[in-house]
């Protein structure tokens, strides 16, 4: 799964980077979620990977804190960079005629680069106040990673505040993004139920249509990781859920984002063209070059 979940996002990336015609907002924010996706499975699946071959599932502190970090950031800049995606959506459709002048290179790399630093702030936040709590020896976290939840549990000393900042933060920058992307579909839903022909609004519905699935799995998952949370759970419970969101969601988006995308399709195909002539030509290469040799060795 995370050789399929890697793969599949770097050939979107590879895609948009390689094909001119995908040189537009909505690929460049799907190229940077692709790669958002990467870094958020890198954070823990490896780790997870290691410890089940080598029967060791010991992680310093620093680590741990490293990873939890890690995890923060990229997933919500996921969050973050659906919200854009949504707002993009909303642009395309509700402003088309002034779709360029809005979405511009300028305002889509400054949009990109506000999801990073809210990212990075909120890591920032909770890393820095986990540094306040003190921990006994010989710990055991109930789960295949260091989640911030699972931290606070284990903390000897006093979590008040920082439970109260982690649901306070969590729900705002889970709230605001949601309400976000609650306005700008209901406004591109209010757009396009005013179109008069059935083409255009079944044309518009499914450039919306990947999106929408790939928000429902992202949040579904994520919602049902804070009930999962909030409830009495069993810690197997929690992992499996954990594994939706973590693991499941970031493999499952080249899929939803590919599979009923007519120009990705096209993009992927002429690149894995192009991969495998550029393979094909270097073992043509490598033959001639072993060949000539061969002919000057008989020579000798």
């Amino acid at each position: 799964m995370y050789l399929v979940t890697v793969l599949g996002n770097l050939l979107i990336i590879l895609a948009v980077i390689s094909d001119s015609h995908l040189h537009t907002p909505m690929y460049f924010f799907l190229s940077n979620l692709s790669l958002a996706d990467i870094c958020f499975i890198t954070t823990t699946v490896p780790k997870m990977i290691v410890d089940i071959s080598t029967h060791s599932r010991v992680i310093s502190y620093v680590s741990c804190l490293m990873q939890m970090s890690l995890f923060i950031i990229f997933g919500c800049m996921d969050a973050m960079l659906l919200t854009v995606m949504a707002y993009d959506r909303f642009v395309a459709i509700c402003h088309p005629l002034r779709y360029n002048v809005i979405m511009n290179p300028k305002v889509c790399w400054l949009l990109v680069l506000l999801s990073f630093i809210i990212s990075v702030l909120d890591a920032l936040l909770h890393t820095s106040m986990a540094l306040q709590l003190s921990f006994c020896t010989n710990l055991e976290i109930s789960h295949f990673f260091c989640e911030l939840d699972q931290l606070l549990k284990i903390a000897c000393s006093d979590i008040l505040i920082n439970s109260m900042m982690e649901y306070l933060v969590t729900g705002l920058l889970g709230v605001v993004p949601l309400s976000g992307i609650i306005f700008s579909y209901t406004q591109i839903v209010s757009s396009v139920l005013r179109i008069p022909s059935a083409g255009g609004k079944y044309k518009a519905f499914s450039i919306c249509g990947s999106h929408l699935i790939g928000l429902s799995l992202f949040y579904g998952t994520s919602f049902g990781v804070y009930l999962s949370s909030t409830g009495a759970q069993s810690p197997r419970m929690s992992a499996i859920i954990s594994v939706m969101y973590t693991v499941v969601t970031p493999m499952m988006n080249p899929f939803i984002y590919s599979l009923r995308n007519k120009e990705m399709l096209r993009a992927l195909e002429k690149l894995i063209f192009r991969i495998s002539s550029f393979h094909s030509y270097v073992r043509c290469l490598y033959s001639w070059n072993k060949s000539k040799r061969k002919k000057v060795m008989n020579d000798l």
